[in-house]
């Protein structure tokens, strides 16, 4: 009898999550989120039953047999700094994916919603890979400018890491021997310097740095932001949720759908125009910035997430950037095909799994 796998990746506006037998996907499901729909919960972890109900309910509808899922694997979210891989789901990692120890995502979710669902299973277990917190910073890509501060690794790593695979087996050569700029777009932005196989520098995609998306701010004026905190017009919570949550798109327009965002654009809507244009510009600055790290060695620029759906946002960034090294567009993203494809090879034995300390 054929193994399944249950793949599952909770992020910012969506859910999605997909059956596998093998290799092969038996049908996959993204649920949708607007900000109305998240915004009753205060903290990401109180999403936690929405979501795993939304799940559960899909494989009743499906009538999944159970007892023939052998892994539940999920996305990996701000737990420790560790290096690239699969880990099994344990006690340490619940503990520290429920207090949101490098603080709060969605994406701590989904070793979560693994987990129980997993234990609900005869003889299923559980996995998180390539958590957002993959740490492969170059020492000097570290430094932040002050010694109170330092910049850390918080970035789309199971993406950026699929889709460069993915790319150079089209092309026909090695991930770890090409110098590649992969640029996120979804939820938050995240745009990373692959070095030969390592993501030597990279934004922190959740915290207030790199490009706006349509839920975060990006970076913002250091000074200003002092200001505002001892305005007393606002709580720390509040301060934060401008950073994530309610920053970028949503905090300009009123909505994190950037489909909508780019048809009211092409109608000419002005301020959602000029917050397109912003956005591109952006980006593209970022992957300008990150050819520098690369010394002008860039054997492609990659463009994935959700956002890069859109052709009048990818052909903004393309114009900019195409000079630097040829742009390649893969939409949405490979992550699902990526958890399922890990945690069979865990299963097989194929892989190391690692565990969390």
């Amino acid at each position: 009898m054929k193994r399944l796998i249950l793949a599952i990746n909770p992020g910012s506006t969506s859910t999605k999550f997909g059956l596998f037998e093998e290799d092969k996907l038996l049908f996959d499901v993204t649920l949708r989120h607007t900000s109305d729909d998240i915004s009753e919960f205060s903290k990401i972890t109180d999403q936690y039953s929405f979501r795993k109900e939304l799940i559960e309910r899909e494989l009743r509808v499906r009538s999944v047999q159970r007892d023939g899922i052998k892994a539940v694997v999920g996305r990996g979210g701000l737990i420790k700094p560790i290096e690239s891989g699969i880990y099994e789901v344990n006690e340490q990692m619940r503990r520290d994916l429920e207090a949101g120890l490098m603080g709060e995502h969605a994406s701590n979710l989904g070793g979560l919603i693994a987990d129980n669902l997993a234990s609900s299973m005869p003889s299923a277990r559980a996995f998180i890979v390539d958590p957002v917190v993959v740490d492969e910073l170059e020492p000097v890509a570290r430094i932040a400018g002050h010694p109170e501060f330092r910049r850390v690794s918080i970035f789309h790593a199971l993406n950026q890491k699929a889709i460069a695979r993915t790319y150079a087996g089209a092309a026909g050569k090695q991930y770890e021997k090409l110098n590649l700029i992969v640029a996120h777009m979804g939820g938050g932005i995240s745009v990373g310097a692959h070095r030969r196989g390592r993501v030597v520098d990279v934004n922190n995609a959740l915290n207030g740095d790199g490009p706006f998306s349509p839920e975060r701010s990006g970076g913002l004026p250091a000074g200003q932001i002092v200001d505002l905190c001892f305005s007393g017009r606002f709580s720390k919570d509040e301060l934060k949720a401008m950073i994530t949550g309610k920053g970028g798109m949503v905090a300009y327009l009123g909505t994190n759908d950037f489909r909508d965002i780019c048809r009211r654009a092409g109608e000419g809507e002005e301020m959602p125009l000029l917050i397109l244009d912003a956005a591109a510009y952006q980006v593209s600055k970022e992957i300008g910035a990150l050819a520098t790290v690369l010394h002008g060695n860039v054997d492609a620029i990659i463009l994935t997430g959700g956002m890069a759906y859109q052709e009048v946002f990818v052909n903004k960034i393309m114009e900019m950037t195409s000079f630097l090294a040829p742009v390649k567009v893969y939409p949405g993203e490979d992550e699902l095909k990526a958890l399922a494809f890990n945690g069979l090879l865990a299963l097989d034995g194929l892989i190391q799994i690692k565990e969390y300390k």
